[in-house]
């Protein structure tokens, strides 16, 4: 404890002094003087998961060191490298059950940058010991472990975070404002689509194709694999690759559906679909030997949900997802280039009296036609407006930890929960639709696009029940929810 230059020799004396005494554990910052940070003012970080989209987390929270780092668990050390050597005095572990059991006293909140497949279990376990939590995006890898987290971080009070920074953005809360005001009507319809997958999606697996190689000697492959079925080791499923692969990750819909899908399910208040269907892309023809993307997600697909309107004239909201570059269909009027102006990709409402356009996080907000809406004022964000905006996404929860539970953050579990929910509504119907049934005689029946329909509050598809082992799987490896 070192007196700052503002600090006069007599207040150290005197706060030293009671220090020793026992009067106080932590010295308060006015004593300390200008531009100290107290340790009382410090948040005491855990993180699961040290490379990848972890290095951003980690660093944003951390922020130069007005936060602590105090354990790191990762089950690669190529990966945790970098954060061991910057928090040498930080003990490292690969088993986050480890970690919790060893170190959960040291640390108050975790950070959880992992696989899709390993989300939930660990948030689960750190909500249980009263941890707070900020955990990637898609907040889950299934329907139901996404309804379990929303309902623990109520239970267990803790302040939650999903990693969608594009919720802390202005322009999310922009169009939020525009919509709600009524400035293009009543919304009937929105698209959403990205340029993602940018990783191998759709091509048969090293697993379908008998392939493996040596686990590195950095590498915990069975911790890596978690909660998901057995398989041999690949490079090509880590660190990155395992996106497109079902037991592990979500596909492109998962990856970019909470960042764009994120804008008009606030915007419009949704909740739970009444309905879903899905179209997908294939690579290879030879159904009747082989059901296509039993192991990997598909190259492309086109999503349709409905959500019920509180609008007497509009029986239903259309809301379409589309990825792999498949882009929706312009309504007369609009011209190509007022609409797709980002490569990664965008979202659109289409209302009674106009359209918003947005591109990823909803950035570069418009209003179309151009010169209806030309010249008017424009109602400004209503919402809280996030320091640094999207960079200050991980400081937003680090700052609600401090305050404690019912703080806000941009993407709590209340919200990003149900969210999750209907991003992952998707896939369900991505992996229904390759469904095959035996025949009478031999080969097989695809029936191929359904729709589905969806009872949200009870999680189960109504009239196809093959549709219902994907709300949730079963996990391997001893672990728990």
């Amino acid at each position: 404890m070192n007196p700052t230059p503002k600090t006069s020799r007599r207040s150290f004396i005197q706060a030293s002094a009671l220090a020793a005494a026992g009067s106080f554990f932590i010295v308060p910052r006015h004593v300390l003087g200008k531009g100290y940070i107290a340790p009382s003012d410090k948040l005491n970080m855990a993180a699961v998961g040290c490379g990848g989209k972890a290095d951003v987390n980690i660093r944003q929270a951390y922020n130069g060191g007005t936060d602590n780092m105090v354990a790191l668990c990762d089950v690669d050390d190529r990966q945790s490298k970098k954060y061991r050597e910057q928090f040498s005095n930080a003990p490292y572990f690969k088993d986050y059950r480890q970690m919790f059991d060893q170190a959960g006293k040291t640390f108050d909140a975790v950070i959880i940058s992992t696989p899709d497949h390993m989300h939930a279990p660990i948030a689960m376990a750190a909500m249980q010991l009263g941890k707070h939590v900020y955990v990637e995006k898609p907040l889950t890898h299934d329907i139901y472990e996404a309804r379990m987290l929303t309902e623990a971080a109520r239970k267990y009070r803790v302040v939650t975070q999903m990693g969608n920074q594009g919720s802390s953005g202005d322009a999310t809360r922009q169009i939020e404002t525009w919509i709600q005001k009524g400035l293009i009507g009543k919304v009937h319809t929105v698209n959403c689509w990205t340029d993602r997958p940018v990783w191998p999606q759709g091509v048969r697996s090293p697993k379908d194709r008998g392939e493996s190689q040596p686990i590195p000697p950095e590498v915990d492959w069975k911790l890596w694999l978690g909660t998901a079925p057995y398989r041999d080791y690949h490079e090509a499923y880590m660190p990155f690759r395992w996106r497109g692969y079902w037991d592990f990750g979500t596909g492109a819909l998962g990856d970019m559906g909470c960042h764009f899908m994120d804008v008009p399910f606030r915007a419009l208040k949704l909740k739970y679909p009444t309905s879903v269907e899905s179209s997908v892309g294939s690579v290879y023809a030879d159904f009747f030997k082989q059901a296509f993307f039993d192991d990997v997600c598909p190259p492309s697909s086109a999503i349709h949900l409905t959500f019920p309107s509180d609008d007497r004239k509009i029986k239903e909201i259309k809301f379409s997802w589309y990825d792999g570059g498949i882009r929706p269909q312009l309504p007369d009027g609009v011209d190509y280039n007022q609409v797709f102006t980002d490569q990664n990709g965008g979202v659109m409402f289409i209302g009674t009296k106009g359209l918003v356009v947005g591109e990823l996080f909803g950035n570069n907000p418009r209003l179309l036609p151009a010169d209806k809406f030309a010249g008017k004022t424009l109602p400004a964000p209503e919402k809280p407006l996030v320091e640094g905006k999207t960079d200050g996404h991980q400081q937003q929860w680090v700052k609600a930890c401090k305050e404690g539970y019912g703080a806000y953050t941009s993407s709590p579990f209340d919200q990003a929960g149900p969210l999750t929910e209907t991003v992952l509504m998707g896939n369900l119907a991505t992996r229904s639709y390759m469904y095959r049934e035996s025949k009478a005689g031999g080969g097989f029946t695809f029936p191929g696009r359904k729709k589905l329909l969806w009872d949200g509050e009870n999680m189960r598809i109504t009239n196809f029940d093959y549709a219902n082992q994907f709300v949730k799987r079963q996990y391997n490896g001893g672990y728990q929810l």
